[in-house]
This record gives C-alpha cells, sequence and structure tokens, in this order.
C-alpha cells in the first residue's frame, strides 16, 4: 500500500525536472513512510512512496521488467488478492519471478495479457506503467475506486498522482474553483461526481477505468462494469454461493507480511469478518485476533434513539470478543481531539469530508497503526445488501434524487443570496442524478421492485460508497495503515447485483438474505441486531465547539468563506443548534453539529488552499 505521482510529455524531454518530481512525490509520505523511489526517462518521471505489506526486499519501486527487448516500468498502490493464481499462469507461460510481490506479477500480467488482465485482477488497485518502447502511459484503477488515482493536462503534459496535494506541487497546476465547485461542495458535498476532482481541470480517473497517453493524444475506456441479466439460482444456491464469496474474498485479504486487525463494533458486517477470520486463525494455530472499536467519552451517557442509529456497540461487542476470543482494544475519544482533528482530516481528503465522521476514523486509525499496518473493514456490506434506510423508506424512494441527501433547499439557502442567483443547485444535482441513472440497464423479467431497487442500488454504490471509501481510504493511509475491504470483491458485488429484491430483503428486512447466510455463524442476537452505523459523538461538548468556531467564522470578513455563505441563514442554524436545517443533510448521522463542521472544513479548506474562485 503505498502513493505515487508522475509526470508525461510524449513531445519534449522533461527528464530536467527531477526536483519538481521530488516535491511532488514528497507530499504522499504518510502513504508510504517506508521507502522513497523514482525513475526518470526523456518523455515520463515517475515517483512513489512505499508502505511495506509484502515481500519488503523484492517489491521495491518504481519497478521495471524487460521482455523481447521492450521495458516495462509501474508505480502501483494498492493490494492484489488472487497474485498466487495469476502468477501460476504466468509461470506456466515462462515467466520467471524474482519474489512474490503483487507489484511484480501485475507488472508481467500487463506485458502478457495487456490490458485484458484488469477486469481479472481481484483487489484494491491504482498504478502507472509506461511503456518505454511504444511511448506510451497507462494508468489504472480498480473496479469500485477503492484507490485513488487524479489527473491534470496542461501543455501536452499529463500530471497524475494518488492524492491532489501531490498535483499541486507541479508548477504548471493551478489551484481554481468555478461554479461547478460550488455546486460538487454545497450541492453534492461531501459526495462528489465520479470523475470530478472538485478543482477545476482536476479530474480522477473513475473506477473500472484505466487511461492511455501517447503520440495520438489520451483515450479512456471502461474495462468492467456491472451487468445486468436474469438470477436462476434457487435461494439454497444462492446463499452457497454468498457464503463461499464471502469466505474466499476473506481468506484472500489476510494475506501479510505485516501485523493484521479487524475494526468489530458488534454489527452484522464487521461481526462476519471477525467470525471468519477468528475461524479461520483458529484452523491455522495462530494467535488470537487483534480487534478494535471506537467510543467517545460520556457517548453512553448522551445516547439518543433515532430511526438511523437504534443503539449503542458496546453490548454487542462484548458477546463478539467471548464468543471469538479475540483480543479486543476500545478506543476511546474525547472531544476537543475530535474537533482538533477537523483540519488533519480535510488535508488528508484534500477537500471538506464527512466532518466528525472523518475526523473520529482518522483518530481510530491512529490507534489501530500502533498495533497493527493492515485492518480488516466491514465496509461495503451495507451498499451491495441493502442496508440503508433509504432502500426501504417511502420518503427517500420517491424523492426523486440521491436519497442519503434530500434537503435541497436547506442546500441552495447555505449560499450567499447574489452566488445563489447564478448558481442553481437543484439544476446541477438533477443533471447529476439522471445522468447517472441512464446507467442502469433495466431487464423487462425485473419485477417493479427490482427495477426500483436496482437504480437505488446503482446510485448508492456509485456515489454513496465511494464517498464512504475514500473516506477509509484517506483517514487509513494518512497514518500508513491499508484498510481491506472483503465485502468489495467485484465477484461478491456482481453476484448480488441480480438479486431479486424480494429474495435480497427477505423476511422484509435490511440485509435480510445476508442475516440468513450468517445464521449459523454467528449469535442470534448480532444476527437480529437492527443495523446501526458508525458510531458518531452524542457528547453535547462537540455541538458547543463546532458551533463557537463557526460563529467566529462568519463574525470575520476575512474569512475565506464569509462571501459564500448566506449569513443569515447560518446564524438561524447556530441559534437553533442545528434544527433550522430540519433533515440530516447527509447520509444518516451528518445533521446539525456535522454541517457546522462541514462548514468549518470548507474554511480550513479554502485557508490551506487559497484558490482562486471564478464564479
Amino acid at each position: 500500500m503505498c502513493g505515487f505521482v508522475g509526470f508525461s510529455n510524449i513531445k519534449e524531454n522533461i527528464s530536467n525536472n527531477i526536483n519538481v518530481l521530488k516535491g511532488m512525490t514528497n507530499t504522499l509520505q504518510k502513504r508510504g513512510p517506508d521507502e522513497e523511489g523514482f525513475f526518470t526517462k526523456e518523455h515520463v518521471l515517475l515517483g512513489h512512496r512505499r508502505l511495506i505489506i509484502v515481500d519488503a526486499d523484492n517489491g521495491k519501486q518504481p519497478m521495471s521488467a524487460t521482455y523481447q527487448n521492450n521495458t516495462y516500468t509501474i508505480v502501483y498502490n494498492g493490494q492484489l488478492y488472487n497474485t498466487k493464481d495469476i502468477r501460476k499462469k504466468l509461470i506456466d507461460k515462462g515467466f520467471e519471478f524474482s519474489g512474490y510481490s503483487d507489484t511484480e506479477v501485475i507488472l508481467k500480467a500487463y506485458i502478457n495479457y495487456g490490458t485484458n488482465i484488469f477486469e481479472k485482477l481481484n483487489g484494491i488497485f491504482s498504478f502507472a506503467i509506461w511503456n518505454e518502447q511504444k511511448k506510451e502511459l497507462i494508468l489504472v484503477r480498480d473496479h469500485f475506486g477503492i484507490k485513488p488515482l487524479y489527473y491534470t493536462i496542461v501543455d501536452n503534459t499529463i500530471i497524475f498522482a494518488s492524492e491532489v496535494k501531490a498535483l499541486f506541487k507541479h508548477p504548471q497546476v493551478d489551484i481554481t474553483l468555478d461554479s461547478i465547485s460550488i455546486c460538487e461542495l454545497f450541492g453534492l458535498g461531501p459526495a462528489h461526481t465520479p470523475g470530478n476532482g472538485i478543482f477545476k481541470n482536476i479530474y480522477e480517473l473513475k473506477p473500472a477505468h484505466f487511461l492511455l497517453w501517447n503520440h495520438s493524444g489520451f483515450h479512456i475506456h471502461e474495462y468492467w462494469k456491472l451487468e445486468s441479466k436474469p438470477h436462476t439460482d434457487s435461494l439454497g444456491m444462492t446463499c452457497d454461493k454468498i457464503n463461499y464469496l464471502l469466505e474466499d474474498s476473506i481468506k484472500r485479504q489476510l494475506i501479510t507480511d505485516v501485523p493484521l486487525c479487524a475494526m468489530l463494533s458488534g454489527g452484522l458486517d464487521s461481526s462476519i469478518i471477525t467470525a471468519y477470520t477468528s475461524n479461520y486463525y483458529k484452523q491455522n494455530g495462530l494467535p488470537p485476533l487483534e480487534t478494535f472499536s471506537i467510543d467517545y467519552i460520556d457517548n453512553d451517557k448522551n445516547f439518543v434513539k433515532s430511526d438511523f442509529q437504534p443503539n449503542s456497540d458496546n453490548y454487542y461487542i462484548n458477546i463478539m470478543k467471548n464468543k471469538f476470543k479475540t483480543n479486543h482494544h476500545n478506543i476511546i475519544i474525547d472531544t476537543p481531539e475530535l474537533v482538533e482533528a477537523l483540519e488533519d482530516a480535510m488535508l488528508a481528503r484534500d477537500y471538506p469530508g464527512m466532518a466528525d465522521v472523518d475526523s473520529s476514523m482518522l483518530l481510530f486509525c491512529n490507534n489501530i497503526k500502533k498495533e497493527a499496518t493492515v485492518a480488516l473493514s466491514g465496509e461495503c456490506s451495507d451498499e451491495i445488501f441493502a442496508g440503508y434506510p433509504w432502500f426501504f423508506r417511502e420518503d427517500a424512494l420517491n424523492s426523486n434524487t440521491f436519497p442519503w441527501s434530500i434537503a435541497l433547499s436547506e442546500r441552495q439557502n447555505l449560499l450567499n443570496p447574489e452566488i445563489s442567483k447564478k448558481i442553481n443547485l437543484k439544476e446541477y444535482i438533477d443533471y447529476r442524478y439522471n445522468e447517472s441513472l441512464s446507467n442502469v440497464a433495466i431487464l423487462e423479467t425485473d419485477s417493479p421492485d427490482t427495477a426500483e431497487k436496482r437504480k437505488i442500488s446503482y446510485l448508492t454504490i456509485r456515489w454513496f460508497m465511494q464517498t464512504l471509501l475514500d473516506r477509509s481510504d484517506r483517514m487509513s493511509m494518512y497514518n500508513g495503515l491499508e484498510l481491506r475491504v472483503p465485502f468489495c470483491d467485484y465477484r461478491l458485488v456482481q453476484y448480488m447485483w441480480n438479486i431479486p429484491w424480494n429474495m435480497k430483503a427477505l423476511n422484509g428486512r435490511e440485509k435480510g438474505l445476508l442475516r440468513y447466510v450468517v445464521r449459523k455463524l454467528l449469535p442470534d442476537e448480532i444476527v437480529d441486531r437492527k443495523k446501526s452505523p458508525y458510531p458518531k459523538t452524542h457528547n453535547p461538548s462537540y455541538l458547543k465547539v463546532v458551533k463557537e468556531k463557526l460563529n467566529k467564522i462568519i463574525e470575520n470578513p476575512n474569512a475565506p468563506i464569509y462571501d459564500l455563505l448566506n449569513k443569515n441563514y447560518i446564524k438561524e442554524i447556530l441559534d437553533t443548534n442545528g434544527s433550522a436545517f430540519t433533515r440530516p443533510w447527509f447520509g444518516q448521522l451528518m445533521t446539525g453539529p456535522q454541517l457546522m463542521a462541514y462548514l468549518c472544513q470548507v474554511n480550513m479548506w479554502l485557508e490551506k488552499y487559497q484558490p482562486k474562485i471564478e464564479i
């Protein structure tokens, strides 16, 4: 797990820009704290920061290989879970390997199979490969965008990096916001349009896409997508296949040369991963699994039930750690450090994010890193097994917009009235919403329920899940921690995509089919527990602090966000402790305090990056 940067100009000699390359690479030190490496040729420069997970001696990057008098060089960020399978096929074709790193396997697989190999890679990855003979660069991103990759093109030069901050160290890259940036920040944020880097002329390579850069320019291709087809398996066969795919995905992701652990909230998803992993450890004579949970000072005292967060975690965590004999660590976060970490969380993302949902994850990962370098997470289960309330709530299903972000008029009202006259957030949101839905293939055999849920599933996978995957990657890698997400195995997601709604929502429950599959694996109390999302703080001191911070910002005419906001509406939100913004403004957890924190993060972001604003 690492970070990389690079730039290429096919028409000019750029090899003397090594200092620019080093400056860009240095920004990714947190992603790769263990090693750095550089590669320079006439038309391309590549830089790499490494977090050592597998094969310390033979996995150094940039890595080059020569085949039939041509040299190929790779920089790579990720982890491949079918390394052994692909290596065996390559050995049968006559390839030799100096070690057992997945980097070498990907490079030689590309040499042999070309772009046909991408859809067969099972893992989390983004990488760049330079073909010296063709003078061709290829950029690739995994099936669901678990690993990031950003790029921009300026004056015949393509500049790319694992994080946006690295791009800004290149002298040709401007830091600019335009009207689309404002729509993304205030209309969609903290989500963003797939492919959009929020800053003007900054793009992300979309998941399951690759980009070719050569003498003919640049070309982007989709190498994989969800395929809609009839589901013909019986309930029993469906359960068997899900069980196999789940267990296989988890086992594949246990390969590492460094300490591994699991995040455990006592919810269904993290408990499934803990159970499978603990059983595997026991069968193979390994020490007890290390598990970690997060909580907040005085949370039990201040906890209030809601439809989105019906119960707290501690009771269920104790059931799991006792049942599976894990060595459990409970991380307790206090309000001051949660607020202080808002800026680091913004810097980790390069954008305003999910407020304390981000900063708590950042602090959680920081504590885990003291004991482990790889962690397993239950992320992505809710998206593919239909775990969110909006799969069932009529107000969300009939909203005709992204169901985790239905407070459209309130979002528009956040903007300064003069800006609001120029920018219609609803029009932009509607455009992105309908653009996404146009990609959903509905079958004639789909029932009305299944057709409707295909649409909501697609939106959830491509938008909401991406926001959470971005959070997981940035907050973990900011601490030099690799976070793995077994539920996001593309084979499992593809299989679940076509299961009809009456089977997926078995017994009328969220994640009903998943509960049925794991009924014998877990205690009944875990299986029957109502979904509860990633925990947030309920301590009133958090509201008090972020309210004070936002109040200072809107009272300061020199604050960079000052001219963007509708100060009267912001004051109303502050005066009512957030209740003037009548609904969760994003997802399940982000209500008044999180909105205030988000606006604080926007101000921090503008202060740090100092973009030009063109509206």
